[in-house]
């Protein structure tokens, strides 16, 4: 078993729905937990499907929230994005950029393998300095609110069981393979170097 509690990476675009779902259930369990986005803006669902709400970064939960509500509250009460908002600004202030952090975790979960593709990407192009191992794992979870829901107890699982291997480097194969039958979800693995 890690000497320390497992330090998580939830990973998804916007850092919006399926990344504050895991983080909201890890942290509840005792996870050392962060998410985060990697998209190059956050993106909400708008009106039409061509029409989406998109923000920065650096707006905060609370500031996408209330200018929702003054845009439409109707709509974005009954598309649960308020509820979203509502959940996330309990959980952080405002959503993160993968991209941007630098901080050293033991795993990263990504919801989507175009985000596992820029997550790698990202580590791969900085320069190695402790050479600690992370482990990459892309779980695919449609970006809807059940899915999110279902998805952050399949990672929560997930990262349950792997604090508790005696020796995560050797036997994190096996585990994933394991979970990939219990779950029918192909899961995608690389490890990286701090």
């Amino acid at each position: 078993m890690p000497s320390h509690p497992l330090r998580v990476a939830v990973v998804c675009s916007s850092n919006q729905n399926r990344s504050m779902e895991a983080h909201n259930i890890l942290s509840k369990r005792g996870f050392e937990v962060r998410s985060f986005g990697t998209g190059t803006h956050v993106k909400l669902p708008g009106p039409a499907p061509d029409k989406p709400n998109v923000y920065d970064f650096k707006t905060t939960y609370e500031q996408m929230y209330n200018d929702l509500v003054r845009k439409d509250k109707e709509l974005y009460t009954q598309n649960g994005i308020l509820h979203m908002l509502d959940r996330n600004k309990r959980i952080k202030i405002r959503p993160e950029r993968f991209q941007s952090c630098k901080d050293q975790f033991d795993l990263v979960i990504t919801c989507e393998e175009r985000v596992y593709d820029q997550v790698l990407e990202d580590l791969n192009s900085r320069e190695q300095e402790t050479f600690q191992p992370v482990h990459v794992i892309n779980v695919d979870i449609q970006d809807n609110h059940e899915e999110a829901t279902l998805g952050a107890f399949l990672i929560c699982e997930l990262c349950q069981c792997i604090q508790h291997t005696e020796d995560m480097e050797n036997e994190m194969d096996e585990l994933l393979q394991e979970f990939e039958e219990k779950s029918s979800r192909p899961f995608l693995h690389t490890v990286c170097f701090y």
